[in-house]
């Protein structure tokens, strides 16, 4: 029993146990990203808001999906989005991301890790292709001190705190 009702496969997501569980649920996103540094670089992808007409970057990385864990859903991202193995894979933490991107507001569990490259030529490229959604996007070595500076955005803000 939960909260007075019974709990069941037919009362997820129903109305009748409270509201539309399912729903909020599917509202928040939990995704795991990897900061990966190399001297005083962070690896990072650009990202543009329409609406605000605001440049951000965020450490690559991306959903975790359903029954898989964030550290496996880290290495898939990478082998998907990069063909890239990771290395020293270390578990950082868990931040929440309340935000708004093209006018629509959104939120996010983010399980953060630190890693490095097992391939080493990805450290000697300054920016490097990768495919998403069907879609090819850009990532970035940038200078750790434009994001602690304020020159530059990195989202989620909290990710400023773990770097070195």
């Amino acid at each position: 029993m939960v909260g007075g009702q019974e709990s069941g496969v037919s009362g997820i997501g129903s109305t009748e146990a409270g509201g539309d569980i399912v729903g909020r649920i599917q509202g928040i996103r939990a995704i795991a990203l990897g900061l990966i540094q190399h001297g005083s670089r962070l690896f990072v992808s650009e990202g543009f808001d329409p609406v605000k007409e605001d440049t951000f970057y965020r450490a690559l990385g991306g959903g975790i999906e359903f029954g898989e864990t964030s550290l496996d859903a880290l290495k898939r991202e990478f082998q998907e989005e990069l063909q890239a193995e990771l290395t020293n894979i270390r578990y950082l933490g868990c931040l929440e991301n309340l935000f708004t991107y093209d006018g629509k507001p959104g939120h996010e569990l983010v399980q953060l890790y630190r890693c490095d490259f097992a391939d080493k030529t990805f450290y000697q490229r300054e920016q490097i292709p990768f495919s998403d959604s069907d879609q090819t996007y850009m990532a970035y070595w940038i200078e750790r001190d434009r994001f602690h500076s304020g020159e530059l955005r990195l989202v989620p803000p909290a990710c400023l705190q773990y770097l070195d």
